[in-house]
């Protein structure tokens, strides 16, 4: 199957442009916002502290995460082609993957950082190193690509002997699974638990971290509070 044809949001016309016009503004100012925020934080010495190096790392993923989408909607609201290719497909799939687990990664990282803060603030510069940040954030982004890795190889190497057009305006796993013959139904939950599960096993790693070095259970109750809120949106993210 060399290319696929997204079906998009609606073929109006009239509503293909006014939803270009909202896209391109939300776009406009999601490039300005991230790439200000991440040249204020560079330029900035008093700016250079370990919450800041994970927001300016956020505002990053964020620049692409955006990119790896938008572009190829805003051509599908005035174009008539709206085919991808599959090797478009596959990279738009990789990395919207990739950068989507870096962020709930990241997300994650910060609410430690959040916990060890104000837990310890007295010991933060010392606990939370600049060397220990670049550290983490290396994981994250090892961790994202690695598991996008996994994910793509699995939804790639199904086959796909139906139709070639995806009921979206993306290449995700849905709708790419209901292409494929001989799927169980079993596989795309299972699937969407394997993705989900990875930000609930980051958040255990952090846990068992502070249990080992604080050495007690009221530290990880503690930390649990800034953990437990954000994963069922960063699952349903996912």
């Amino acid at each position: 199957m060399p290319e696929f044809i997204l079906v998009g949001f609606t073929t109006d016309p009239v509503m293909q442009l006014i939803l270009f016009v909202v896209f391109l503004g939300v776009y406009s100012v999601t490039l300005v916002g991230n790439t200000t925020l991440i040249t204020l934080i560079c330029n900035d010495s008093r700016l250079h502290t370990p919450m800041y190096f994970f927001i300016g790392n956020l505002s990053f993923l964020d620049f692409w995460y955006s990119s790896v989408y938008t572009p190829k909607i805003l051509k599908t609201c005035i174009s008539e082609d709206k085919s991808i290719s599959l090797a478009g497909c596959v990279a738009q799939f990789f990395f919207s993957a990739g950068l989507g687990y870096n962020e709930c990664y990241l997300l994650v990282t910060m609410a430690y950082d959040r916990y060890v803060a104000i837990s310890n603030h007295l010991l933060y510069a010392q606990v939370t190193s600049k060397r220990l940040g670049i550290y983490l954030v290396i994981c994250t982004y090892s961790g994202g690509f690695v598991n996008a890795i996994i994910l793509t190889s699995n939804t790639f190497t199904l086959d796909f002997c139906g139709d070639n057009v995806i009921d979206d305006f993306f290449c995700d796993v849905p709708p790419l699974v209901k292409l494929a013959c001989g799927v169980k139904e079993s596989y795309q939950p299972a699937l969407h638990f394997f993705r989900a599960s990875n930000v609930s096993v980051c958040a255990c790693f952090y846990l068992l971290f502070s249990e080992l070095v604080a050495g007690r259970v009221d530290g990880s109750i503690y930390l649990l509070r800034y953990l437990a809120p954000p994963l069922p949106v960063l699952n349903i993210k996912l």
